[in-house]
């Protein structure tokens, strides 16, 4: 009794200060890695330490932007009367919580659906030469967020499975950590080769809101704005990536990443901020009434670029301690895989205007949504939030940019931020949380699980059968397009890359 107490205490423990927390969890991931490939003591506890610290830096970035910019965009709500859900992980999160105690459920069981989940996660990697799976999702902050929002759509389509009780069924839980283990281990997995291209084989893929945004907007760059040669190996369609422009004149001073990205901020936040006004800012967000506006929305606006280059700081601290230790979980436990981190750990590659362009047009794309919404009358009014306009189509049109240029990195963030909109707007209308004024909203979540909510809500558990289905078959199809370099993409890049030219010369030569 006495050992499984403190077994408990010890699981109760890691749970709470590990698993939810992403540096600690990227930092135990890194002592293990470390431990596993027999480095000194000391070596161990100093990549661990600076894994841990990069993760905090790039956390202080991703909080510093998210705390400063979402207030103004919740100050188009308050400012104009709008009542609509927000679009945002920690309102979503929050939603779920308030719509779960309305019908006497206990949101605490999210966390052992979590559990469940990650050991999921974990058994599809293990076994990848059967499953094909090659990446461990590691953000448990948006582990959580998730596991929230898929156990009440769960409940939702299948409300006899839920119980009666405070707590959810067995069979819920079990049902549903397939489901979003599963998706965890498939959708990081479809990352992997936009990302190893991206960076040139750092060794990870991303585990966030937005691995099947991510994939599909890599192959349509690549279909509608990639490079074509013809028969003869000669450029048809060259690509001009955001990098690639030659300002004329003063106009060159976009081409540094800092400047660019602080003067389109200026002009795109402080036209929202003028918009909703100084007296807004002076009743909730503590400006004096004697304080020069316009000075205050220029010293905001500095704020994003301040924070993006944290945030940078951060990924270049600790992404070569955790690709470096993480041979060792891949050679020991988990082998031909990689880890699957945030979203924002690839803004420290590719061209990182491509990020500010991927935002604006995102949000761009979002505002014209949310305003044919309102044309239409439509009963759901979507309010966009930072989290999704920023890290989704960031990170899809760094992406894109890679792959198809500027016209891909423009163009298909747009198409993103009204994909997040409209189909947050059906499916938090739909299940209801739109009435408890957020929904989670980002890419996957308005686009992949709304379908698979859908299937699930109209077929049952025929329904739950075919999308575990779907999910399972996604590595199989990707694996059989390309045996030879399916696992050789993480395991040798370079033999990778030269495996990939030889492919390319011999269609050439047909």
């Amino acid at each position: 009794m006495i050992v499984l107490d403190i077994l408990s205490a010890i699981w109760t423990f890691f749970a709470t200060y590990v698993l939810q927390k992403a540096p600690y969890m990227v930092g135990f991931l890194t002592l293990l890695g470390y431990a596993l490939m027999g480095k000194k003591w000391y070596d161990c506890i100093a990549g661990t330490l600076k894994a841990i610290i990069g993760m905090l830096i790039l956390n202080a970035g991703s909080s510093g932007l998210t705390s400063t910019f979402r207030p103004i965009l919740a100050g188009l709500k308050d400012r104009f009367g709008l009542t609509a859900a927000v679009i945002d992980p920690y309102y979503g999160q929050n939603a779920v919580q308030d719509a779960m105690n309305a019908i006497g459920k206990s949101f605490a069981d999210t966390m052992i659906l979590l559990l469940i989940a990650f050991i999921v996660n974990i058994l599809l990697v293990r076994f990848n030469k059967i499953t094909k799976c090659r990446t461990l999702f590691t953000t448990g902050h948006v582990q959580v967020q998730q596991a929230a929002t898929a156990i009440w759509l769960l409940m939702f389509a299948l409300p006899g499975l839920a119980g009666e009780g405070t707590t959810v069924t067995v069979p819920m839980m079990v049902v549903m950590a397939i489901l979003l283990g599963a998706y965890w281990a498939v959708g990081s997995n479809l990352t992997v080769k936009p990302l190893q291209e991206l960076t040139d084989g750092a060794g990870f893929g991303i585990a966030h809101q937005q691995m099947f945004g991510i994939r599909l907007n890599y192959w349509l760059a690549g279909k509608l704005f990639g490079e074509k040669r013809d028969k003869d190996g000669n450029v048809t369609r060259p690509v001009k990536k955001v990098g690639d422009m030659e300002m004329p004149g003063f106009f060159s001073i976009f081409n540094e990443n800092m400047v660019c990205t602080a003067i389109l901020m200026t002009v795109f936040f402080g036209t929202i901020m003028a918009i909703i006004g100084k007296p807004y800012f002076v009743e909730y967000q503590g400006l004096s009434e004697t304080e020069n506006f316009v000075w205050y929305c220029f010293d905001k606006s500095l704020n994003f670029a301040v924070y993006l280059a944290i945030l940078q700081l951060g990924v270049r601290t600790f992404v070569t301690e955790l690709t470096a230790s993480f041979q060792g979980i891949a050679d020991k436990l988990l082998p031909s895989s990689v880890p699957g981190v945030d979203c924002a750990v690839c803004y420290g590659f590719g061209d990182a205007n491509a990020v500010t362009f991927g935002f604006l047009a995102g949000l761009v794309g979002q505002i014209v949504a949310i305003l044919l919404l309102i044309v239409f009358n439509s009963p759901t009014i979507i309010i966009c939030g930072f989290v999704p306009v920023f890290f989704d189509n960031a990170t899809i049109g760094l992406v894109c940019n890679e792959k198809g240029g500027l016209k891909a990195c423009l163009i298909l963030p747009f198409i993103s931020g009204l994909c997040q909109v409209f189909g947050s707007a059906i499916i938090a209308g739909w299940c209801g949380l739109a009435e408890y004024g957020g929904y989670l909203g980002m890419w996957d979540w308005a686009v992949v699980w709304p379908g698979f909510t859908a299937i699930m809500y109209y077929l049952q558990y025929v329904g739950v059968a075919i999308v575990v289905v779907i999910l399972l078959a996604i590595p199989q199809i990707e694996y059989r397009m390309d045996p030879e370099g399916y696992f050789l993409i993480t395991e040798d890049y370079e033999a990778y890359k030269r495996h990939i030219a030889a492919k390319q010369s011999a269609q050439a030569g047909k």
